[in-house]
């Protein structure tokens, strides 16, 4: 009896990301490829539980025979694809856009100092957003506290919609957030904008989970920060089940002196996807019954 002939691999493609060869699984993307080649690439609207929206074109990437730059973070992989990540126009793309962000933006004040941050990028890329004028137009409104889970800063806000998809189809479903207004006077902001308690907010804080840039923030971090005091170098994450409720979330307990500081939840958990309600991401206090938060 002969052995049956072997059936043809269909569940993965092969492409050439800068020259050299990678393999992904089917249905994956270019940055899928970009990351298994250990090629970083800098993401802003993107985010591994949401769905991509292709709001800040930060991605781009040159496929050979594409009219266009193509953003990576959703554009399929497909077979024999040539892909060329730091290309000239890739370069002068992801300059371009940096500076415009700036402009509305300060950068350097978005995120800590690292490989992912868009200061560290716009260093890279030489964005020198000086050039469009020297008085660039920030939002300078004061920070949201409108009670004592999170925070609002706008003047960090780079409109990548993150927030927004969170709170609506991705993830909690409420929609109590949208983008409002026009250049730049967009923002985002509830119904009206009302403040969050008299809003449709649930307070899962789903969407502080997902925010790049530290535009939105736990009450506990930013009152350590504004005391100079939020050491994250120092800080251990302990995985554990939440206690509330027997849907199995996984909590991350982020403690500094042995102090619960915030919750976060693993984007690759089965059950979370990296969302929480609001029992699990901010109901811990009770840990800890001695801790009170600024009013």
């Amino acid at each position: 009896m002969t052995e049956p002939e072997a059936k043809t691999n269909e569940t993965v493609v092969t492409i050439t990301v800068d020259g050299s060869p990678v393999t992904v699984p089917a249905g994956g993307t270019i940055l899928d490829a970009c990351n298994a080649a250990g090629v970083s690439t800098p993401t802003l609207c993107y985010g591994p539980t949401l769905t991509p929206v292709n709001a800040c074109r930060l991605c781009v990437v040159e496929v050979e025979g594409s009219r266009t730059l193509v953003p990576s973070c959703s554009r399929p992989a497909e077979e024999a694809m040539v892909v060329q990540t730091d290309s000239e126009r890739v370069q002068h793309s992801r300059k371009m856009l940096l500076e415009f962000l700036d402009t509305g933006v300060d950068l350097s004040q978005t995120s800590e100092l690292g490989s992912d941050s868009l200061e560290f990028w716009a260093a890279k890329y030489g964005a020198d957003s000086a050039r469009y004028g020297d008085q660039p137009q920030r939002i300078q409104e004061d920070i949201r506290i409108q009670d004592n889970l999170y925070i609002r800063d706008y003047d960090k806000c780079v409109l990548c919609y993150k927030c927004v998809e969170a709170c609506g189809e991705d993830a909690q479903h409420t929609f109590a957030i949208a983008v409002s207004g026009r250049g730049f006077g967009a923002r985002i902001s509830t119904e009206f904008d009302v403040s969050l308690p008299d809003s449709a907010c649930v307070y899962c804080g789903n969407c502080v989970a997902v925010c790049p840039t530290n535009a939105l923030q736990f009450k506990t971090e930013f009152d350590l920060r504004s005391d100079n005091n939020w050491r994250e170098e120092e800080q251990t994450v302990t995985r554990t089940v939440c206690s509330y409720c027997g849907v199995g979330c996984n909590l991350e307990l982020h403690v500094q002196d042995d102090t619960i500081v915030k919750v976060t939840s693993p984007a690759d958990h089965s059950v979370t996807s990296g969302h929480l309600c609001i029992k699990g991401r901010f109901g811990w206090q009770y840990v800890q019954p001695t801790i009170t938060v600024k009013q």
